[in-house]
């Protein structure tokens, strides 16, 4: 799907976003899942293609003759398969959705949510040019947009978070690296914390929680981790160390909605505050996200812009849409809450595969 304008980090560009879409079929009812897995391997080592085979010769033949009686008994049949989180969670999520629509159930009251709608922040990538964030900056805050992120990078950080304070003053705001800096340049990061962040997202080149723990001793501003935490294992850790005060959670990334729950217990036990991260998802893994920031522990505004932040067209009715109070409503319709655009989904569709189990 073509995004609005192209999204930039300190490891990628993204103009258009593949993904794969998982349809799960029984007893007449559809279930959904998408898989976030991005093009090329710089954010995680999964991509769409190997996703695409993970789930096709894998995960899916993994899922023949097993009777579930609960969505979360899907995690544990996918366990023999090592890593590749992202393919599995898209068929977790399916599966999810599915019980949710048989049981009449939408996925926030499954999964635990408190909220109907959720807090949201806006995510905007590096510019050719500081005055187009600045202008981007201005027109997100006058839709009602509660936080403002931005990615940063070496040579893309200090005068940017300066621009910004400067002209917009004590706005909620964080800054990104996507492990743009290496442990030696612990000292750039430390000049980040004269802009009052809520958090500096994962700014380490090493996926290292040892690491993290010593840099943020070194920090006024609270680190929150992304990459460095795919699994519940990984969070205890890095709870146990103090590498973070703040988690960004994906349930791509961590393997699908089960392990979200175990974190999210984790993370309240330990006193750690959540919020919802994004991969420039469809409608489908939005619905997914805003289930997930119902939670009681997300307490940041997450990722989880309107449908029109990113894509002209979603696939999904109705999409998400921004309320003037900075929120987005939580679907409170079965499964995932909302319905396929099928008009859209077969416009954009460039590769299909049935298995029949």
């Amino acid at each position: 799907m073509p995004l609005v304008k192209p999204f930039v980090t300190s490891a990628q560009a993204t103009a258009v976003r593949p993904f794969i879409l998982v349809e799960v079929q029984a007893e007449g009812v559809s279930g959904f899942g998408e898989c976030v897995a991005m093009p090329d391997p710089y954010y995680t080592e999964e991509t769409v293609e190997t996703a695409w085979h993970i789930l096709r010769d894998f995960a899916v033949p993994a899922m023949a003759g097993k009777r579930i009686h609960r969505p979360e008994e899907t995690h544990a049949i996918l366990g023999r398969i090592r890593g590749n989180r992202m393919a599995k969670a898209a068929l977790e999520a399916s599966v999810w959705d599915w019980f949710g629509k048989t049981e009449g159930r939408s996925l926030r009251d499954m999964l635990g949510g408190v909220r109907d709608r959720v807090p949201v922040g806006v995510s905007l990538g590096v510019y050719p040019r500081l005055e187009d964030l600045l202008r981007d900056v201005e027109h997100y805050l006058a839709q009602g947009y509660r936080r403002i992120k931005v990615k940063i990078k070496p040579g893309w950080d200090v005068d940017v978070l300066a621009a910004i304070r400067r002209t917009f003053g004590d706005i909620p705001l964080t800054a990104d690296a996507n492990m743009a800096y290496s442990t030696h340049e612990a000292e750039q990061l430390k000049k980040l914390d004269e802009f009052g962040l809520l958090y500096i997202e994962e700014p380490l080149a090493e996926e290292n929680v040892w690491a993290y723990a010593q840099l943020q001793q070194q920090l006024s501003t609270a680190i929150c981790l992304d990459e460095t935490v795919r699994s519940r294992t990984d969070a205890r850790q890095a709870f146990q160390l103090n590498a973070c005060r703040v988690l960004n959670v994906k349930a791509g990334r961590v393997g699908g909605l089960a392990e979200v729950l175990h974190i999210h217990q984790m993370a309240q036990d330990a006193d750690i505050p959540l919020w919802c991260g994004g991969m420039l998802e469809s409608g489908v893994g939005r619905a997914m996200n805003l289930a997930v920031a119902a939670l009681p522990g997300f307490v940041y505004p997450g990722d989880i812009s309107a449908s029109d932040r990113y894509y002209v067209r979603d696939i999904v009715h109705p999409p998400a849409v921004l309320n003037p109070d900075g929120t987005v409503d939580v679907p409170a319709g079965p499964g995932i809450g909302v319905e396929l655009d099928w008009e859209a989904v077969h416009h954009y569709t460039v590769r299909t595969e049935r298995i029949h189990l």
